[in-house]
């Protein structure tokens, strides 16, 4: 059975100090497709390593050279992005069309980076004082590392390691154990692509190979993305070690539905954002808050479409894949049992009727759910759609910003004015208006608020810059022998 090893300083690294394996399973089947190499700590250093002997010359290579090596990446990325799509459905479960257009939303940061030279552009003050001249400029900050999460392999590290290279940093990326191969499917191509070798480097592993990296002096910074508890255990272990960090965690996001909106509309929209990917996004619709006039007529149009789902091998193009591990599966299993044990309607049971093999849970759709309910108080991650109902807006938006996260949220409305004071008063960092997965193009920034958010800064954009790159102001003055300044032996313009 093949071994998926580790890829540093330009090359397929096997180490002897790896004692330990992970399974790399095929979610539709249950099958064990291969291993993957768990990194040790020598492991791990020695990538970092790579990294900082890397970084000095990576950072004084110009900006032209830096941006026509994005370009190639770009260029390659997009010429062979199927091939990177199907590696990501074998891994993870989820549809190939979905896994391509998981590509696609990362290679909008590739091509936000390709543009770099105009995000660094400094200012510059002439005679700030007299004869002073004051300019800025930014700077790379080092060795950059990234620990991204299994439900997109592709997409979340391309969230960072775009703006981090194309800023000058160099890059050690741990992707999940669960689906790794993808990792080192885009480490060849930026060797294809001309980047020097060290400047992007894999490590897989799990917890020891992530101190590791948090514990490194020569790391310089850390985004992660992953649930809440984690990611709030990188963030408070990074800074300690006075490294930056970028650690967005957990989501429960909420759909509220007025009584004015397109219902077919809503229910398209909760059913695409809910169960997509097996209902495993950061940004899946879980609650939908439907005013109660028109609750009974949504809640019916969401099950009709849902009950139409095809599940099944997402290389076979159905509407749903599996989950991405019998424990996920499992556990999202014992949270339906427990939101019909506290009493939510069920009104459809994903329980029911799933195939044999693999990984596979059917879209599950709860309504009459209350607040106390751990069906609505967890975060799932899975296919489980909950019906909240309220009175009206008002106690729609309270039941939203009382939430403990803050990532992801969308309003289903024909009022502009309903929806301009939703995008005023919601507590959440990204907003949708008759739009459920509000992710923002790649020249914005993603990050939520509250539990969802470590950190202050968000994911790629301008955000994204500033995070990869220290501010730096210069104050000058440069003395003319020519105008009475000190001779220091230039010539004058005699």
């Amino acid at each position: 059975m093949a071994t998926l090893s580790h890829w540093i300083n330009g090359r397929t690294v096997t180490a002897d100090t790896d004692t330990r394996l992970g399974d790399i399973t095929n979610p539709a089947t249950g099958v064990v497709s291969g291993q993957v190499a768990l990194g040790s700590k020598a492991t791990v250093e020695s990538a970092i390593a790579a990294a900082s002997a890397a970084f000095p010359a990576w950072r004084d290579t110009s900006l032209a050279k830096r941006t026509a090596v994005l370009f190639n990446f770009r260029e390659l990325l997009n010429a062979r992005k199927q091939e990177l799509a199907e590696i990501i459905t074998a891994e993870h479960g989820k549809v190939v069309s979905d896994a391509l257009g998981e590509v696609a939303r990362g290679q909008e940061v590739v091509e936000f980076a390709c543009g770099i030279a105009s995000h660094l552009r400094g200012g510059h003050t002439e005679n700030a004082s007299t004869n002073i001249d004051v300019h800025s400029l930014r700077q790379p900050i080092g060795v950059s590392a990234i620990i991204s999460p299994f439900n997109f392999p592709a997409m979340v590290p391309m969230w960072f390691f775009p703006v981090a290279i194309a800023t000058g940093n160099t890059v050690v990326l741990k992707p999940s154990e669960k689906d790794p191969s993808a990792a080192n499917w885009l480490a060849e191509l930026w060797k294809e692509a001309g980047l020097p070798d060290g400047v992007f480097n894999v490590v897989h592993g799990d917890k020891e190979a992530v101190d590791t990296i948090l514990e490194s002096p020569e790391v310089a910074s850390v985004s992660f993305v992953g649930s809440t508890p984690i990611a709030q255990y990188v963030y408070e272990n990074g800074t300690a070690t006075g490294k930056r960090v970028q650690a967005l965690g957990g989501a429960k996001n909420h759909m509220l539905v007025l009584p004015d909106a397109d219902l077919d509309l809503a229910a398209d929209a909760a059913v695409n954002a809910g169960y997509g990917a097996a209902g495993e996004r950061c940004m899946a619709i879980s609650v939908v808050v439907a005013v109660d006039s028109i609750a009974d007529d949504l809640v019916a149009k969401i099950a009709e479409r849902t009950k139409t789902l095809r599940v099944g091998d997402g290389a076979t193009e159905p509407d749903m894949g599996p989950l991405v591990t019998a424990a996920h599966r499992d556990k999202v299993a014992g949270y339906i049992d427990a939101g019909a044990e506290a009493g939510a309607t069920v009104v459809l049971d994903g329980r029911e009727n799933t195939p044999a093999e693999g990984f596979f849970l059917n879209p599950t759709l709860f309504d009459n759910v209350t607040p106390d309910m751990s069906i609505y108080t967890d975060e799932i991650f899975g296919p489980v759609l909950a019906v909240v109902r309220v009175p009206g807006y008002d106690e729609g938006i309270d039941l939203i910003n009382s939430n403990p996260y803050g990532n992801g949220t969308a309003i289903f409305t024909n009022d502009g004015g309903a929806a301009r004071r939703y995008e005023n008063e919601v507590e959440v960092g990204m907003v949708g208006i008759n739009v459920p997965i509000p992710v923002p193009v790649g020249y914005y920034s993603f990050g939520g608020w509250k539990n969802s958010l470590f950190g202050d800064t968000h994911a790629y954009g301008d955000e994204g810059v500033h995070f990869f790159t220290r501010g730096k102001v210069v104050t000058s003055r440069w003395l003319d022998p020519s105008h009475g300044g000190l001779n220091l032996g230039f010539p004058t313009n005699d």
